[in-house]
């Protein structure tokens, strides 16, 4: 049976990527598995915010109907995800580092979790539509990450990182010298190149003297009334963005990007040292992408290209070549495509406990788009908004809609950078029909709002009194650890190495 590898960065578009055409970065390794493996050329985040991005990558639901709202939106337990779907055929499931579940349970069907999340798991972070205007400070983005951009020798999230990438290795390590005959399903979760943009001296030093471009599009005198939103909500005018600001932050944000394909070699280089590199299945892909101050916008929470454009890399070579795929796809896509890798190697695949709105990506992987829907959408229901939104990829053409805004159609083939507005193109009927078709969005809006009132009074009564977070700490049993006097330790050292000794037959007296 096939081993899978997930490996997930945070907020890292597909733009911001050597295999995805940009000139300035310095992606070896990720290229690399790119061009070895199946790229998905028009691959796009469910939902251009962490938790709901995730969310629909963990149950292949779209949001609105796994209920995955925002950023502490809550993932009840018995919602099934693709963890749970491989134990059922036979995986062992193991997840190192973010993946924002909100609630008590952590695990939601991984069978290990090796670190703790970065991010809170409780109802403190719950946007409220009946104010949509309004910024809530201590959770909102601000723009201190652009101001105070550049060399960081540590910080909250290269501590963090640091933890996941070297706990993923010591899953793949284990794996292969342990006893457990099951395949692995190892997700790796990084939080680079999210923001703040801070990176290290060496990661820095690589794009010196690099011309590191501006944004191709700066900040519109009439922006469109949703990024006249996004502006008050990162609180864009609260501080001056200099030229010098945009590059260091630019500039630290490929940096990151280099970190995470660093981390990408090294867990690549431990599953060849293993002998478990070609039995692996290895995705690559991120939860959204990042504005880099393309619209004068910065961060996520919009369908513009940088935000909502992500990478997404297959790659198996025992299943399928090299290939470039232009097909619209998205990360609810991902589950059913990980039960039929899973099945392709012998697995039984059982019947979908849920209704799935995504496909299985295995035949556009091999070459077969027959069939084939073409198209896919994404859906934003959090803070920047007070309405539904719904983004429709279908072909060259991109539409989003939302109540309280205009409509926009872009065509993303004569108009990579979206600025013309096509407002009375043929087309507009048939995505009219489509949104209409998808969902109603005042009753979208209903659910969200009732939604969101749950979650903020519950979490006001949960911080009354005694305080009991539900953040996850990993167990650990420091006596069955190294070296200890209630083990055989001649057996002990010779089961920890990978490759096995030569055996040991000393002669008895």
């Amino acid at each position: 049976m096939t081993h899978i590898v997930i490996v997930m960065a945070d907020q890292l578009g597909a733009l911001a990527l050597g295999c995805y055409g940009n000139p300035v970065v310095k992606s070896p390794e990720i290229d690399r598995l790119a061009a070895a493996g199946v790229l998905f050329e028009a691959a796009y985040s469910s939902s251009p915010l962490c938790t709901p991005a995730r969310y629909a990558f963990m149950t292949g639901q779209n949001v609105s109907r796994c209920n995955g709202f925002d950023n502490a939106a809550y993932l009840p337990a018995t919602m099934p995800t693709f963890a749970h779907y491989l134990r059922l055929m036979g995986y062992r499931t193991c997840l190192s580092g973010k993946m924002h579940f909100v609630g008590p349970d952590q695990l939601h069907g991984f069978e290990d979790r090796v670190t703790t999340d970065i991010y809170p798991a409780d109802f403190g972070w719950v946007p409220d539509w009946t104010r949509p205007d309004e910024r809530i400070d201590l959770w909102y983005h601000n723009m201190s990450s652009v101001k105070q951009a550049g060399v960081a020798a540590i910080s909250n999230q290269l501590a963090y990182d640091d933890e996941v990438g070297n706990q993923a290795l010591r899953v793949i390590y284990d794996h292969a010298r342990g006893e457990d005959e099951r395949p692995l399903c190892l997700v790796a979760s990084f939080i680079h190149p999210h923001d703040p943009y801070a990176t290290r001296q060496k990661y820095w030093d690589l794009y010196d003297g690099v011309d590191i471009p501006p944004p191709a599009v700066p900040r519109q005198a009439h922006p469109d009334p949703h990024t006249a939103r996004l502006e008050r909500a990162i609180d864009l005018d609260a501080v001056e963005i200099t030229d010098d600001d945009i590059y260091s932050a630019r500039r630290a944000y490929y940096g990151n990007v280099s970190y995470v394909d660093e981390w990408l070699g090294r867990l690549r280089a431990a599953l060849d040292e293993c002998g478990m590199g070609d039995d692996t299945a290895i995705l690559f892909l991120a939860d959204h992408g990042d504005m880099l101050g393309e619209f004068g916008l910065w961060y996520k929470m919009t369908f513009r290209e940088w935000s909502n454009r992500i990478p997404l890399i297959l790659h198996h070579p025992d299943a399928f070549g090299p290939r470039r795929v232009a097909a619209p796809v998205a990360q609810v896509d991902v589950l059913p495509t990980l039960l039929d890798l899973a099945a392709a190697g012998g697995a039984e695949k059982p019947a979908p406990i849920d209704p799935l709105d995504g496909r299985s990506l295995l035949p556009l992987a091999q070459g077969d788009a027959a069939g084939d829907p073409g198209s896919c959408v994404s859906e934003y229901l959090a803070e920047g908004t007070g309405a539904p939104m719904l983004m429709i990829r279908r072909g060259r053409f991109k539409y989003i809609c939302c109540p309280t805004d205009p409509e926009q159609l872009f065509d993303l083939e004569s108009d990579p950078d979206e600025l013309e507005n096509l407002a009375d193109h043929p087309r507009l009927d048939e995505f009219r029909a489509a949104a209409a078709a998808h969902w109603d969005a005042e009753t979208v809006r209903a659910r969200v709002i009732a939604d969101q009132q749950r979650r903020r009074a519950v979490h006001a009564a949960l911080r009354v009194g005694r305080y009991q977070p539900w953040d996850f700490a990993p167990r650990r049993d420091a006596s069955a650890e190294y070296t200890r006097s209630h083990l055989d330790l001649t057996k002990f050292d010779i089961t920890s190495r990978y490759p096995r000794p030569k055996p040991f037959r000393p002669r008895r007296r």
